[in-house]
This record gives structure tokens, C-alpha cells and sequence, in this order.
């Protein structure tokens, strides 16, 4: 996730759209069921308890305001020096592996027999957002990102290849997976803001999102 754009939202942007095809985006609703989403949660738990969650410094000097973690070879991270991939937690221990549940989520939007170095867990909470942002510190950009939605509703805002230009935007519910690729690929993409308690899935609200990238 690279060249961030840590400004505040504008709530007053553009209205919720419901489909984004256009854009080369796919939105698969409701991919995971209830029963799904929780096994999903407790099997994420235990790698939340393996390599815990942080929030990362931007190279402006200002923390995220998601907290994240990662699993898989790679995970992401991000300092005064800049945006990057590293082979282990900032505590020293090497990442866990991606679960096979998420492995099965891939393979199934893509189609895709090589599979993701990186699984980026984000935890937003009711004031948590995102910034545009390019994903763009892989290697090869010919492999699509998949994003997985667990717990509360959160609007998602994509624009274009380029910096500004209009933007669309539309409300990604628990279950949901979004994939980017082809000429989606780097799209500027964010998370404007979280729908509090709109969903019962987190015993404490909030959401959960799991971003796959193939990183090498």
C-alpha cells in the first residue's frame, strides 16, 4: 500500500454506488456465509494472538488509523522509512501462515493456481479509515488483490489509475470479497468510513479486513 494519501474523508463525497463493474472491480456479495464468517474469525484469532495487531507509523510521522497484522511469507509494514514488505512481525516472530479457509477464498474469486505471499489483516474501529492509496509494492502487478469484508459495514471509495479524478463508492458488508485486477489492478482505492454496529459477527463491533497479495 503504497503512496497513501492521509487526508481526512469527505463525508459529503459521492453517493453509494451499486455496481462498480465499470471500473474492472468485482464485488462477490455475501461469498462467505454466517456460519463461514465466524469459523473465519476464530481461526483469525489465533494468528492475531501469534503475531499481534499494531499500528504502524506513517513516513509522514503520524500512526495509521487501522491497526493491522499479517500472515503468509510476507507481511506489510510501514515506518519513517517508508512503506514496505518484511519477513517478519515488528516483535521478531517470522508471520504465521495464511489460513486455509482464506487460501480457499483466493483460489475461488481467481481461479488462480499460485497463491497469495501475504495476507494483511486490518482491524478498523468506529473512527478508523483509509486513505487513498495505489497498492503498488509488488513485484508483479499482473496478480489481482482480494479483499475479504468480516464484521461491520464499511464504504469503500475507488477512483482511477491516476491520482483525483470522480470517484464512486459503495457500502461492502460482512461476507462480501472484492477483487482488483486487470485494469483495476492500481486503482486508488480507501475506506471512507465504518458503519458502527451493523453487524453482530465482532462481540465488540468493528471490521475486519483481509487484503491477499501475491508479493514475489
Amino acid at each position: 500500500m503504497s503512496d497513501k494519501d492521509e487526508r481526512q474523508p469527505d463525508d459529503t463525497g459521492p453517493a453509494p454506488s451499486a455496481d462498480l463493474a465499470v471500473r474492472g472491480v468485482q464485488v462477490f456479495r455475501a461469498r462467505l456465509g454466517v456460519s463461514e464468517q465466524s469459523d473465519l474469525v476464530a481461526t483469525l484469532r489465533a494468528v492475531i494472538r501469534a503475531a499481534p495487531l499494531f499500528s504502524p507509523m506513517t513516513p509522514y510521522g503520524r500512526p495509521m488509523r487501522v491497526r493491522m497484522t499479517s500472515a503468509g511469507r510476507y507481511g506489510w509494514y510501514s515506518d519513517r522509512t517508508g512503506y514496505r514488505y518484511r519477513t517478519r512481525h515488528p516483535s521478531g516472530v517470522e508471520w504465521p501462515p495464511i489460513p486455509p479457509q482464506v487460501l480457499e477464498i483466493w483460489s475461488g474469486v481467481t481461479g488462480l493456481a499460485r497463491m497469495p505471499d501475504c495476507c494483511l489483516i486490518n482491524f478498523y474501529d468506529a473512527q478508523a479509515r483509509m486513505g487513498m492509496h495505489q497498492d503498488r509494492d509488488e513485484a508483479d502487478f499482473g496478480y489481482p488483490v482480494v479483499s475479504v469484508s468480516l464484521g461491520d459495514d464499511a464504504l469503500f471509495r475507488i477512483g482511477n489509475t491516476t491520482r483525483g479524478g470522480k470517484t464512486e463508492s459503495l457500502w461492502l458488508n460482512s461476507g462480501d470479497v472484492l477483487v482488483m485486477g486487470g485494469e483495476s489492478r492500481l486503482i486508488y482505492h480507501g475506506v471512507d468510513r465504518v458503519r458502527p454496529g451493523s453487524s453482530t459477527l465482532l462481540p465488540r463491533g468493528g471490521r475486519i479486513n483481509l487484503t491477499l497479495r501475491v508479493v514475489d
